[in-house]
């Protein structure tokens, strides 16, 4: 797959990979203010939730990739 074709896949799929990413830093900061940090990648809200964002990432561009 040339370096074009999967730079159009990323682009195609950021949308729900960006959704995940605010979904998951919202979602844990919140839990975080309560008290409860177990399940934080480094202790980290933002690590975490870029973690969740970039394999949201990868799972679009593999699900488009396969659907075409």
């Amino acid at each position: 797959m040339s370096p074009e074709a999967i730079n159009a896949l990323a682009v195609q799929s950021a949308g729900p990979a960006i959704g995940v990413f605010l979904g998951v830093l919202v979602g844990l900061g919140l839990r975080r203010r309560a008290g409860k940090t177990d399940g934080l990648l480094g202790n980290s809200v933002l690590l975490t939730a870029s973690a969740a964002g970039g394999a949201a990432l990868l799972v679009m561009m593999v699900i488009r990739a396969l659907i075409g």
